[in-house]
C-alpha cells in the first residue's frame, strides 16, 4: 500500500559508480499520481552510498535534484527559523503550527515564530494535562497537542453541497473542495504516521474523498523530531517515533545545549530542498549531528509506556467476550473524547438542513463517534446500546480489524486518548489486562 513506507531495494554502491547510478535513476523514476511517488533516501558513509527506495514521496527530476538531496543535512540557527516560515508563506502556503491558547498548546495559523510556544512544555498523564514554563527558549519542547492535524485535512464540519430551488428547477452547487495550501510546521513523527493512515482511508480503494486529496496534494510538511518523552505516549511500541525518517518535506531536530540553539535540518523531498535554498543555513558538523541523534535516543529511552503488539489483532478478535470489557464499561463515560482527539479516527455523519422558505437546502458532513448511541442506530433498532459494546468496538477496530481493513494498525501511540479521557482509561493497560489473563489461562491449560 502506498501509505506504508516499504524498503523496496537496498544496496551499497561505491561513490565512483555514482554517475552511472544517477543516470539509471533518471530512467527509473517515472511520475505517478501525486500521492504515489518514489523517493531515494541517501545516507553517505565513508566511501559508499546507501540507497533505499521508498514509496509515497515526490520524484526527483534530474541529477542536480538527486545530488542536492544526497547532501540533505544542514544546520539552521534558531535565530533564522523565521526565514523558513517566510519562505513558505512567500511560496503561497498558509503556515499552521503550535501556539498557546486556552491553557494548552494547539495547532492554528502561524504568522511568525513569535506565535510559537517558546519556553513552554507540558505534563501529561491519564486524565491530566497542564502547561509548564521552562527556563530555556526551546520552540518545540512539548508533546502531542490536544488537537491533531486531522482537523485541517478532514475538517470537523464540511459543507458538501447546496441545493437552491428556482421555480420548478433545482440548482446544485458542489462545495466539497479546498484550494488552501497548508504548510504544517511541527508535525511529530507519530502524527506523520497518522496522516499516512488517513491517506489509506480517504484516498485508497474505490471511494475517494476529493476534498481530502486536494488538501493533501497541496500539503507541505515540516516534521519536528521529539526531544522530550510524553507521559502517555508509546510511539516506540508502534514503531512511529520519536524520529521521523521519511514522508516529510523537511525535518527539524532542535538542539539547545551549552548556550547554543540550532536545528539539524534534513530535506526529505525535492520541494523541501528548494524551500531550504531560500533559508540561511550552514553545514552541520558530525558532532552537531551526533548531538541531535543522541537527544532522540535519550528521548526514546525515556518513553516508559509500552504496548506489546505481537499477535495483538488476533488476541482481541478472539476475546470479544472477555470479562475485562465489563470492567472497562464500569469506568467509561462514552463521552467520545478519545475519538475526537485521535489523529486517525474518521467516523462521520451527514446532516441536511433547509430554510423556512423551503427554497434552500444544505448538506454537511460532521465528525461523529462510535461512542454515541445514535451512531449504531439502524432500521430495526440499535445494535450497540451498551457501553461495553461501544468501547469494545472502538478498541478492537483501532487495534485489530483496522489491520484487516487497511493493512496497518489504527493506533500510532500518540497517547492523546489516555491524556484526554476524563476517567483516565489507558488502552495499553486494557490490552495488557486481556493479554495477561490469556497468558494465565494458557498456563493453566
Amino acid at each position: 500500500m502506498y501509505s506504508r513506507v516499504e524498503e523496496l531495494n537496498s544496496r551499497r554502491i561505491p561513490l565512483a559508480k555514482m554517475q552511472a547510478v544517477i543516470i539509471g535513476l533518471r530512467c527509473l523514476f517515472v511520475p505517478h499520481e501525486s500521492h504515489i511517488r518514489r523517493q531515494a533516501m541517501c545516507l553517505q558513509s565513508d566511501l559508499t552510498l546507501h540507497i533505499i527506495w521508498h514509496s509515497h514521496c515526490r520524484v526527483w527530476r534530474d541529477k542536480n535534484d538527486f545530488l542536492h538531496i544526497m547532501n540533505n543535512t544542514s544546520k539552521l540557527e534558531a535565530s533564522n527559523l523565521q526565514q523558513l516560515l517566510t519562505a513558505l508563506q512567500r511560496s503561497g502556503y498558509t503556515t499552521v503550527g503550535p501556539i498557546l491558547r486556552d491553557d494548552a498548546i494547539v495547532y492554528d495559523k502561524l504568522d511568525s515564530v513569535n506565535d510559537l510556544p517558546v519556553g513552554w512544555s507540558d505534563e501529561q498523564s491519564p486524565a491530566n494535562y497542564r502547561l509548564t514554563k521552562q527556563s530555556g527558549a526551546s520552540y518545540f519542547n512539548f508533546n502531542a497537542a490536544p488537537q491533531s492535524w486531522k482537523r485541517f485535512l478532514y475538517p470537523p464540519v464540511r459543507k458538501l453541497f447546496t441545493i437552491r430551488k428556482d421555480g420548478k428547477s433545482l440548482g446544485i452547487s458542489n462545495e466539497n473542495t479546498d484550494d488552501m495550501k497548508y504548510a504544517f510546521v511541527g508535525v511529530r513523527p507519530c502524527e506523520l504516521s497518522a496522516i499516512l493512515i488517513q491517506d489509506e482511508v480517504f484516498q485508497a480503494g474505490k471511494y475517494r474523498d476529493d476534498a481530502y486529496s486536494a488538501a493533501r496534494r497541496n500539503l507541505f510538511i515540516v516534521a519536528v523530531n521529539c526531544t522530550t518523552a510524553g507521559g502517555t505516549c508509546f510511539c516506540s511500541s508502534m514503531k512511529t517515533g520519536p524520529e521521523a525518517k521519511n514522508n516529510f518535506d523537511i525535518s527539524l531536530t532542535e538542539v539547545l545545549r551549552d548556550g547554543r540553539h540550532f536545528f539539524i535540518v534534513k530535506a526529505g523531498t525535492e520541494l523541501g530542498a528548494s524551500v531550504m535554498d531560500l533559508v540561511e543555513t550552514s553545514a552541520a558538523s558530525p558532532q552537531e549531528v551526533a548531538t541531535a541523534d543522541a537527544i532522540m535516543r535519550q528521548t526514546e529511552s525515556r518513553i516508559t509506556k509500552k504496548m506489546e503488539t505481537d499477535g495483538l489483532p488476533a488476541l482481541l478478535a478472539e476475546n470479544l467476550e472477555h470479562p475485562h470489557w465489563d470492567d472497562v464499561a464500569k469506568r467509561c463515560l462514552t463521552c467520545g473524547n478519545c475519538t475526537m482527539v485521535c489523529p486517525t479516527c474518521f467516523c462521520s455523519t451527514v446532516e441536511d438542513t433547509t430554510d423556512l422558505s423551503g427554497q434552500n437546502a444544505e448538506r454537511f458532513r460532521r465528525w461523529d463517534s462510535c461512542f454515541t448511541v445514535d451512531f449504531s442506530k439502524v432500521a430495526g433498532g440499535n445494535f450497540r446500546m451498551s457501553t461495553k459494546s461501544r468501547y469494545r468496538q472502538w478498541l478492537t477496530h483501532k487495534l485489530s480489524s483496522w489491520v484487516d481493513q487497511f493493512g496497518v494498525s489504527g493506533c500510532v501511540g500518540c497517547g492523546r486518548c489516555i491524556t484526554w479521557c476524563p476517567v483516565g482509561i489507558d488502552l495499553t493497560a486494557e490490552v495488557q489486562a486481556i493479554r495477561g489473563t490469556e497468558t494465565q489461562q494458557r498456563k493453566g491449560d
